[in-house]
């Protein structure tokens, strides 16, 4: 990606406190005391950042002296990016604009052990239906029988990565060339796409390791052949490390806290100072395979006792509540290691009984003298929005 924030880290920094703001804006002075720039520097940044159609007026406030200040916000219709959560049973694709606000989204039935091709042969059907969804013009109504003239042909979607061509010379992009590729929304910029699957994998690489119980996934090139097939820029992560980052970029979100996701597998991922921890292997936050048992069950991981095998077994014979007081010794044991401010949880099994899962963690914590807050991440698309922002977040220099 090459978009005109990534090329200046004070732009990228500019660009992010107006998406902070919304739609209520910021003003030139506000963004000069904020970010320490000078009035003057903030003046020639913000013009670039309008001449590039990625910022706006958007009205005027009151002064305590002279002239009403100009509010700028961000134009979210600047770029779009995409999200893809490939689960071990289901795949979610969403189509986001600048602000990580959801255009659409499509789901499907998936099996991950069907093996690499049979699999990213389907995210690249749903990436393309969904970026060809979006780019469909709307549906006019009918002329009366013998009324009007006959209405014009839709002409052939633009690719994937069209841009117009002022934005395109601003940027830097050059479309890529790519068989068959996708569509996208007329005249509008598609960053790229996320995508989070499940650990281990090497997210520098864009390679999968060995995915506990679906080995065939190790070494293969999942990053490299899905920018092959779309034509746009892909980013791989783990699951667990794209819905933190999601959370990570909110208005006020915690400086550290782990995101715990217990749905097919569990895992974790980290936040620290703002950022997401990966580890120098990018292997940091398999919190499932920590042992906790020493003699307990065998885990698809090759280890015994591990957190998520004895998790999964708890809600298998439907009990929650103990499935809630394994997971808050997982949750206790990153409190300690980290010290960090907030466990936040998520997953389909935790949102499908959110209040029983977050107790039983509290309880468990508050047992144990820790005092770090328990939440939930309420959005059964955390993982797909997050990975959506494997894109977005370099723009806004995060």
């Amino acid at each position: 990606m090459n978009v005109p924030a990534l090329r200046s880290p004070n732009a990228a920094l500019v660009l992010d406190l107006l998406r902070t703001a919304g739609e209520t804006g910021i003003s030139r002075l506000e963004l000069a005391e904020r970010t320490g720039l000078t009035p003057q520097a903030v003046s020639k940044i913000t013009a670039r950042l309008r001449s590039e159609g990625l910022a706006a007026e958007a009205g005027h406030r009151a002064s305590t002296g002279g002239k009403p200040r100009t509010v700028l916000r961000l134009v979210p219709t600047a770029g779009y990016a995409v999200g893809v959560h490939l689960d071990r049973d289901e795949l979610t694709t969403l189509l986001t604009d600048l602000a990580g606000a959801v255009v659409d989204r499509r789901t499907r039935a998936l099996d991950l052990g069907a093996g690499a091709g049979p699999v990213l042969d389907a995210v690249t059907e749903e990436v393309r239906a969904l970026l060809a969804g979006a780019a469909a013009p709307a549906a006019e109504p009918e002329p009366a029988p013998g009324v009007g003239p006959e209405p014009a042909r839709a002409s052939e979607p633009e690719p994937a990565h069209a841009v117009e061509p002022e934005r395109a010379r601003a940027t830097g992009r050059e479309p890529a060339r790519a068989p068959a590729p996708a569509a996208a929304p007329a005249s509008v910029l598609v960053l790229g796409v996320g995508v989070a699957m499940p650990g281990p994998l090497d997210h520098r690489a864009g390679v999968p390791g060995r995915v506990t119980g679906f080995p065939e996934w190790d070494g293969h090139p999942v990053r490299e052949e899905l920018a092959r097939r779309l034509g746009l820029p892909v980013v791989l992560d783990k699951d667990t490390n794209a819905a933190a980052l999601g959370l990570a970029v909110r208005p006020g979100a915690p400086g550290s806290f782990a995101y715990v996701h217990l749905g097919t597998g569990l895992g974790a991922g980290l936040v620290l100072g703002g950022a997401p921890l990966r580890g120098d292997r990018t292997g940091a936050g398999e919190l499932g395979h920590q042992t906790v048992q020493l003699d307990g069950p065998p885990c698809g991981c090759g280890g015994r006792g591990c957190l998520e095998v004895l998790c999964l077994a708890a809600v298998a014979r439907g009990d929650g509540a103990g499935a809630a007081r394994i997971l808050g010794a997982g949750a206790a044991n990153v409190v300690r290691l980290l010290d960090i401010d907030q466990v936040l949880l998520g997953g389909r099994l935790v949102l499908a009984a959110p209040e029983v899962f977050a107790g039983g963690v509290r309880e468990v914590l508050t047992g144990l003298g820790l005092t770090a807050p328990v939440g939930v991440a309420g959005e059964g698309d955390a993982v797909a929005a997050g990975a959506a922002w494997l894109i977005l977040a370099p723009v806004f220099g995060k």
